[in-house]
């Protein structure tokens, strides 16, 4: 564990997409960028069903990257932190929580009452693994009604978990709306410490509903084979 008196806190992004995620357009020469200026100390790479972005990435500026992964399972979205290899989507939520422990990630939901994602989590399928899981996203940036994000907050009121925020940024005006304030950290237990230390110390603005477009126009061009410079890109 780092000695942390007299060392200001970090803000950590906890949830962010690069390139590597089919409806993001965004390179890592921008995204590290992008933290440089905003002042993100570390940010969680956890691209959609892959963590190779963010193990290229961590290469890139491995003080800066945590490396992550967001897994569509046959229920729901989990998001995985400090992983060491991808896991693939489709699994049911026992066997991608079981891989994740085996690497020594810790394990978090991700928007899990958003009516309008797919990857949102029907509550008696959550509250199955709910004793699996390290902790709960209790403010995504994307959602576009403010009670989905209330209604995790609740959820991990009742038991007892602890509450993780995200951009969940796929464009580069979305990265580090929401971040928290978390004394600095080192590997998997220790980060899992500091989150719990920083409970209620956060920086949370909702993204405007025009980034929804661009993930779509991202994910079009991809299908199209357009390579052209989009808003969201670098």
């Amino acid at each position: 564990m780092l000695a942390t008196e007299h060392i200001e806190p970090w803000k950590v992004e906890l949830h962010s997409h690069t390139m590597w995620s089919k409806d993001c357009v965004v390179k890592f020469e921008t995204l590290i960028d992008l933290c440089q200026k905003r002042g993100i100390d570390r940010i969680a790479i956890t691209d959609h069903n892959t963590a190779q972005g963010a193990l290229s990435l961590q290469k890139i500026a491995p003080d800066l990257v945590i490396v992550g992964e967001e897994i569509m399972t046959n229920q729901g979205e989990l998001l995985g932190y400090f992983m060491s290899e991808s896991i693939p989507a489709g699994l049911s939520p026992d066997e991608t929580i079981a891989r994740l422990r085996a690497q020594g990630a810790v394990i978090s939901v991700s928007h899990p009452f958003d009516r309008l994602r797919k990857g949102a989590w029907d509550v008696d399928e959550l509250i199955k693994i709910i004793d699996q899981v390290d902790a709960i996203e209790i403010f995504n940036a994307r959602c576009l009604y403010k009670l989905d994000n209330t209604k995790s907050v609740d959820f991990a009121r009742e038991y007892r978990l602890i509450g993780t925020v995200g951009s969940d940024a796929h464009s580069r005006p979305e990265y580090g709306l929401a971040t928290m304030s978390m004394r600095p950290f080192e590997g998997a237990s220790d980060f899992l410490a500091s989150l719990h230390g920083a409970q209620g110390s956060a920086i949370l603005h909702y993204s405007s509903p025009v980034v929804h477009v661009h993930s779509k126009t991202a994910k079009w061009s991809r299908k199209l084979g357009i390579r052209q410079r989009l808003w969201a890109g670098g």
